[in-house]
């Protein structure tokens, strides 16, 4: 049987398994076993997005924590990053976020953060998993006089502006920055606008009305052209646009050109080694990433540490080697110095502090970068049978790889979240690459679609 956990929580369809009100429910009971302990009184913090169907999970998990014993402070809609800090920030001894990130409104996920504000280690994930799926488990129920109540929390917004403008030196503003804030209709769509007016911006809103359907809708950093079109409308300095659930950035310069977040973290991982304070100038990113980073850095005397796709990956390999900057191409950006997870106004920020520092355009700052032509395309696929047992699809992928002779990478894998195969293929020609991955994505359809 699959994980019910995948890569990024517990994830699907509103009112499909596994997102289920009873699911949460006793998802709620089953966390509230593990984390339970002795006579002291238990915390939980629960935030979310704008989804409509947010409202269900609250109440259901909040329900089966309350039940079990835990008190639960719930903050509403806020960034999954500010649930991090809330958790640890309140003592709590775990967090939740409701959100499914980028999906559309119709998915919704669960996901967990520790008490320090890390997402859950996999065996953490496994024994809550093994209780709601376990017919025959039933929870500790404790007496009515120790059952959890539940508050919400209405300065949370406050408390996370504080903690990122923190990370903004106090000698700097952004006056006289024209930004252009894409929120995606999402988690971010008050705090985000307020953070960057308090420091001097001029900021220009998109994404800033959730009606609880309209979350990702062309908006957002899937839709990065929206962000670059109101750039050069107005003449923004440069634009930020993010997801959903606030975790990611992908950015547009002055002149509206997007950069990705590979080419993002080449700016803050040059401007940190300056500094000497990128630890053994090391930066985390995934197999994902540009090759053209992995030079960037040798050329730099730096080292690209590469991990599997996700951040929670990232994340793990950051505190295993002691780097304080991860992150992937998909614009989760770690800075380890200041958060425990993906941050999108943090990243943003830090942008706007090198280009204030530097007295830089965004555009000149990225150009330090030129990404090697790079080919992704995702498969709809019925099931996840492993690509080497597939042997058109390795043919395909063989002779995709020989074309290349060394100068090139093939990836195939399959997406955490979503039933698809992802196929990358990178090299120095666009046109070779593009045919190459048409190849092998055909391969894929005709075995798998």
């Amino acid at each position: 049987m699959d994980r019910l956990f995948g890569t990024d929580g517990i994830r699907g369809q509103v009112n499909v398994y596994p997102m289920l009100p009873d699911m949460a429910l006793r998802l709620g009971l089953a966390a509230g076993a593990y984390f339970r302990s002795g006579k002291r009184r238990h915390r939980v913090v629960i935030g979310k997005d704008t989804r409509l169907s947010g409202y269900i999970y609250e109440n259901a998990l909040a329900s089966g924590l309350c039940a079990s014993g835990m008190d639960v402070f719930l903050v509403g809609p806020l960034p999954t990053p500010a649930i991090a800090f809330l958790t640890r920030n309140m003592r709590a001894d775990f967090g939740i976020v409701i959100s499914a990130s980028h999906n559309p409104f119709q998915d919704n996920g669960i996901k967990f953060f520790d008490s320090g504000g890390f997402k859950l280690q996999d065996h953490v994930e496994d024994a809550i998993a093994a209780m709601v799926l376990d017919s025959a488990w039933e929870c500790d129920y404790p007496p009515p006089a120790e059952v959890g109540r539940a508050f919400k929390v209405e300065d949370a917004p406050g408390r996370y502006i504080v903690s990122i403008k923190n990370s903004f030196p106090s000698h700097l503003t952004l006056d006289g920055l024209r930004v252009v804030l894409d929120c995606a209709n999402g988690a971010n769509y008050k705090v985000a606008p307020m953070a960057l007016r308090e420091l001097g911006a001029e900021v220009v809103s998109l994404g800033i009305d959730p009606d609880g359907l309209n979350i990702n809708q062309d908006c957002g950093s899937l839709r990065p052209d929206v962000t670059a079109a109101k750039v050069r409308e107005t003449r923004a300095d440069i634009g930020l646009a993010l997801d959903g659930d606030a975790d990611r950035l992908i950015v547009a310069d002055e002149n509206g050109e997007i950069l990705n977040g590979d080419q993002i973290l080449a700016i803050c991982a040059l401007d940190l080694m300056e500094k000497g304070k990128l630890p053994g100038n090391t930066l985390v990113s995934t197999v994902m990433s540009n090759m053209a980073l992995e030079v960037f850095m040798n050329e730099h005397e730096g080292k690209l540490l590469r991990t599997p796709v996700g951040d929670r990956y990232v994340v793990e390999a950051m505190r295993e080697s002691g780097a304080s900057l991860g992150g992937e191409q998909s614009g989760h950006l770690v800075f380890m110095d200041y958060g425990t997870t993906g941050d999108g106004l943090l990243a943003g920020l830090q942008l706007l502090r090198i280009m204030r520092e530097k007295k830089q355009r965004i555009s000149e700052l990225a150009g330090l970068l030129k990404p090697f032509p790079q080919v992704l395309i995702s498969v709809p696929v019925r099931v996840r049978t492993p690509f080497a047992e597939l042997p058109e699809v390795v043919a395909e992928t063989d002779a995709a790889e020989n074309a290349l002779r060394g100068r090139g990478r093939v990836l195939l894998r399959y997406s955490g979240t979503e039933p698809l195969a992802r196929i990358m293929v990178e090299g120095e020609k666009h046109q070779q690459v593009e045919e190459l991955a048409g190849r092998i994505a055909d391969s894929v359809r005709r075995v798998l679609g």
